[in-house]
């Protein structure tokens, strides 16, 4: 006996982990603002203060009821994340040296690389690996700075991966979809809880393990390119940064979102730009060719550049404004 009948569990189980996330945040909220309570600093997008963590509660949702709803390579990748889930919840609780989460990172990361089930990747390859899956890992919790972008993303990210053909696809992915989207309706601007580390970095890692699942590198590179939203504003931003040599690890508002915000943007249309593009990319990969794929993502870099120049706040005014002193 089943607990939803096998046509429709993928969809049973989403709509169960999205109710089951949506009230243990709602249980947990109160315990969230008295320990994990995010004070608005001159670096933050938010206002007022709200509780983090709240991605706890999809690592464990999303993860547990995954067996339940099919077995296979999908099924257990959330279960090798789960160290950066608790080593984010404790670097949320408080701040852990950057060489023990970078440590963390890259055992997840050769986890994932030796136990991915495509063609075992040569060994004079693997720094390049590691250093791959570490960088998805950081740059997805960069992205997580504004209300329901990281998480409305991830939704699709996800989504798309479950869809397609290849061992990542089935119905174990979707209660991590579904997990997300109760998250999502605490999260969405304005945010009644933040995701924390303890979600960003599984997330991320969980994303570099689904392209590590697909049979081929050609889907792997465009599952890939459907994240272009995320990793192409995290990446171009990391590169400027390092030009203007700044620390790379340092909090800051320079990401090409946050500089949106700072225009005048709200966050819910800034989440809903990065989100939508992402789902139209997906579409793409999921049905059309790859060049067409290709040129969607050429076109999403030249919008991008269009923003960054015309609507955003400068670069280098941004820059500038994070050197300049803080009046105590």
């Amino acid at each position: 006996m089943t607990l939803f009948p096998p046509e429709t569990a993928p969809w049973g189980f989403l709509l169960l982990a999205a109710l089951l996330t949506w009230l243990l945040l709602a249980l947990l909220l109160p315990v969230l603002r008295r320990r994990l309570l995010d004070q608005p600093t001159a670096r933050s997008s938010h206002r007022r203060p709200t509780p983090r963590g709240g991605g706890a509660v999809v690592v464990v949702v999303g993860s547990v009821l995954a067996p339940l709803c099919g077995w296979g390579p999908a099924s257990w990748l959330p279960f090798l994340c789960l160290p950066l889930a608790l080593v984010g919840l404790v670097d949320d609780l408080r701040d852990l040296p950057p060489g023990i989460r970078y440590g963390v990172q890259l055992l997840t990361a050769v986890a994932l690389l030796l136990l991915a089930p495509s063609a075992p990747i040569p060994w004079w390859l693997m720094p390049l690996g590691l250093v791959a899956v570490t960088a998805v890992i950081n740059f997805v919790n960069f992205m997580d700075g504004l209300d329901g972008l990281v998480a409305s993303c991830m939704i699709v990210l996800v989504a798309a991966a479950a869809l397609a053909p290849g061992p990542a696809a089935g119905g174990a992915l979707a209660p991590m979809v579904g997990a997300l989207a109760g998250f999502l309706l605490w999260n969405w601007s304005p945010a009644k809880v933040f995701m924390g580390d303890v979600g960003s970095t599984f997330l991320g890692a969980l994303f570099a393990g689904l392209v590590l699942l697909q049979p081929d590198p050609m889907r792997a590179s465009g599952l890939l390119m459907v994240a272009f939203p995320l990793l192409g504003d995290a990446l171009t931003c990391v590169l400027r940064r390092l030009a203007a040599g700044e620390r790379v690890f340092q909090a800051h508002r320079l990401h090409l979102y946050q500089r949106l915000h700072q225009a005048g943007w709200s966050h819910a249309r800034v989440s809903l730009l990065y989100a939508g593009t992402t789902a139209v990319l997906a579409l793409s990969w999921l049905t059309a060719e790859p060049w067409v794929l290709a040129v969607l993502v050429g076109s999403a870099a030249v919008v991008g550049v269009g923003l960054d120049r015309q609507v955003a706040v400068p670069f280098n005014l941004a820059l500038a404004c994070s050197r300049a002193p803080r009046l105590p």
